[in-house]
Formats: C-alpha cells, sequence, structure tokens
C-alpha cells in the first residue's frame, strides 16, 4: 500500500522546487544505493545531558607581551660596561582553525584566552614569545562582531581566522643605546593583547534536519536511526536545544541528521521558541516534516510549518524537502496517510519511529536527498571558480 502511495506523485501536478528532486530520485534509485548499518553496540540507557550547540557567544582576550628589562652589565674589569637589559617576548594570538574533527561548539568555553609573553632578562636574554592559542571549529563557521557584521567565515579545512591579536613584546635599555645616550635607564612595558568579542554561528548544522510539531515523534525517530539519545517524554517542547546524530552506511559515509525543537503556530512572531528555532532550520541542507498520522488531519500540520518557515524565509521553502508520517502503528492512522498524499504535494513516507516500519526506506531517501545536495553543490562550485 506504500508503495502505490509513493507512486502516486508521479502522475500529480509537483511544485517546481519538488519536481527536480523527484527526478533525481528516479534517476539514483535506479543505481546502487549504500545500506545504512545498524549499532552493534548496545546504546547506553543512562540520561544523558549533551546537545549539539551551533551557536555560541565568545570573548577573546590575546595575550600581553613581556615587559623590557633595565640592567647593565658590570664586568671584573669594567663596572660600565654598557646597558644589556633584553626586550620582552610577545604575547599570543587567539586563532579559530577550521578542522573536520569537531561537528559543534560544545567544546568551545565562554572565555579564550591566550597566553603572555614572559619577560626580558639581563644579559640581552630576550623573553620567549607565547605561544598561539588554537581553538577547532567546524568547518562552515561565520564570524560575527556585536554589530552583527560578518568579519570571518571558515569554509574549508585548514583557514584560519586571528580572533585577538597578543600584544608586542617591550623593548629593554639595549634598544635605546645611542651616540647620545651610553647609559639609558628606560624600557617598554609589554603591550596588552585585544580583547573582542565574537558570534560563532554555523552555516551548515546537519545534512538532514527533522521538522514537525511538538510531541510528532522526532527525537524517537533520530533514536530509531543512530545512536543519539535526545529526551523523550509524553509531554511537549522535551527538546530543547537541537541534537545531532550520525547515519552510517556501508560505504563509509556519514550523515548528520539533527533534531530540531518543536514548532507552534506563530513561531516567526517569537512564539514558543521562535526565531531561535528557525535558525537552527535555517543552517539545514534538506528538511524532514515529522507529522502525527494519527492526529485529525495531519496535512493541517504541514501547512501550518510551512507556511511558519515562508514567513521567516523564503529560501526555507525551496529547500528539497520530505513528509514523514510518523505513528502509523496507531490504529485509524492508515487513512489519514491516504489523505495525507492527497493533500500535500510532496511525498510522503509512512513510517513507524517506535516499531521500526519503513526505517530503511526512509535511510534510501535520505541518502538520495544527500547525494543530488552534494551533486547540486560541487556543480555550484564549478560554475562560481569558472
Amino acid at each position: 500500500m506504500w508503495s502505490s502511495i509513493l507512486r502516486s506523485f508521479a502522475t500529480r501536478q509537483i511544485a517546481p522546487a519538488n519536481r527536480v528532486l523527484l527526478l533525481d530520485s528516479a534517476r539514483y534509485s535506479n543505481q546502487r544505493i549504500a545500506v545504512p548499518l545498524r549499532s552493534k553496540k548496545p546504546k547506553s540507557s543512562k540520561p544523558t545531558t549533551q546537545y549539539f550547540v551551533d551557536c555560541r557567544q565568545v570573548r577573546t582576550v590575546g595575550g600581553n607581551g613581556g615587559d623590557g628589562c633595565v640592567s647593565f652589565l658590570r664586568l671584573w674589569c669594567n663596572e660600565n660596561a654598557g646597558p644589556d637589559g633584553g626586550d620582552g617576548g610577545n604575547g599570543g594570538h587567539v586563532v579559530l582553525q577550521a578542522t573536520q574533527d569537531v561537528k559543534d561548539f560544545n567544546h568551545v568555553t565562554s572565555l579564550l584566552r591566550a597566553d603572555d609573553g614572559e619577560k626580558g632578562a639581563t644579559k640581552d636574554c630576550h623573553g620567549k614569545n607565547a605561544n598561539h592559542t588554537v581553538v577547532k571549529v567546524p568547518i562552515g563557521t561565520i564570524v560575527r562582531n556585536p554589530q552583527g557584521k560578518v568579519v570571518g567565515d571558515l569554509d574549508s579545512a585548514g583557514s584560519m581566522f586571528v580572533a585577538a591579536r597578543g600584544g608586542a613584546g617591550g623593548k629593554g635599555n639595549h634598544f635605546f643605546k645611542s651616540d647620545l645616550e651610553q647609559s639609558p635607564q628606560v624600557a617598554e612595558f609589554g603591550a596588552t593583547g585585544e580583547d573582542m568579542a565574537y558570534k560563532l554561528e554555523l552555516r551548515s548544522m546537519a545534512h538532514i534536519g527533522f521538522i514537525g510539531l511538538p510531541n510528532a515523534g522526532k527525537s524517537t525517530l533520530l533514536r530509531a536511526i543512530s545512536r543519539a539519545r535526545p529526551k523523550v517524554a509524553a509531554y511537549p517542547f522535551t527538546t530543547l536545544k537541537p541534537h545531532l546524530g550520525m547515519v552510517q552506511y556501508d560505504d563509509y559515509e556519514q550523515i548528520a541528521v539533527a533534531d530540531l525543537p518543536g514548532l507552534i503556530e506563530g513561531s516567526h512572531k517569537n512564539k514558543g521558541l521562535g526565531i531561535q528555532f528557525l535558525k537552527h532550520a535555517e543552517r539545514c541542507n534538506a528538511l524532514l516534516f515529522v507529522v502525527d498520522a494519527s492526529a485529525d488531519e495531519p496535512w493541517q500540520h504541514y501547512h501550518t510549518l510551512m507556511h511558519e518557515l515562508s514567513m521567516f524565509s523564503e529560501e526555507l521553502v525551496t529547500r528539497p524537502r520530505y513528509i514523514i508520517a510518523n505513528k502509523i502503528d496507531v490504529p485509524g492512522a492508515d487513512r489519514n496517510v491516504e489523505l495525507l498524499a492527497h493533500h500535500v504535494d510532496v511525498p510522503v513516507i509512512p513510517i513507524s519511529a517506535k516499531v521500526g516500519t519503513n526505517i530503511s526506506e526512509m535511510l534510501h531517501e535520505i541518502r538520495i536527498i544527500y547525494e543530488t545536495n552534494r551533486r547540486i553543490t560541487e556543480e555550484q562550485r564549478e560554475t562560481e571558480q569558472r
């Protein structure tokens, strides 16, 4: 029955934004798609407080430079051998480096401070320069200043952004020796490092984002397809921050799937989690609308979600999307799925996250969306390079 529902979209009028997706899906379906792997390691039953952090306010403080030294060399044969005060070392920078080793800002603290340079010493000994503090951030990190202006875009592995420069070391009195001043008794203090504030954001939080009303089963679905352990309860808004899970395939490809907080009517007016939630959805490459198939008129849930997205950003509506009709194990949900397929213009995938019905078919479609989006992104990059 589910296959007949999916085939019924081939003869219906599909929106232009979705027609390309359906054609691409048909082409990829003729090829071999990697099979998702099931985790062999048992999942922990203990509660977890970990969640995905895609936005962080940070304060970066560069290291202070070391002070110069005032010193005069005194030998047994010459008590006035001249100034020999060394220079101070430079303070360290705070550097943000994009890498594939991290996926979010969960490890980034609110205060990033670099070390200070060492002071100069006697006998022309210069102070040691401080090492730079390099903080790893995910690829696709956007750095904004307090005014909201983008000052850094780390879009490739290895790219760096100097968030706060360290102060220069002060000169010792040996530096100020001249023909007119043979015994300078002056030295410089080390310069103070920069103190800056930034807001770090992820341009792309995940490849796939689950969107739905509260209690639609998004957290249960993420638990079923990954090792993530978001909180699941029988009351709304159990998910207050996004959770991220990784779906592994047999060709060693991993797809990041995000469980986003529940959306309610009027979120574009900052009701509920409001704009904060919609910003999470903005950083997903594709959107899967999770609706409760056991509810009355589930297509109204989809229209509500689409209205909120369109009021927030017209660009979100053009992204690849599917409808995940969850909870088909509940009596009466079969009829609602058939009606849902006739009231919407996007493909519907009926599943049961609790029982596991059609989970493999959904993961198959997720891989198709991922491959299609990656191909389009590569073509756009080639076009820009030309």
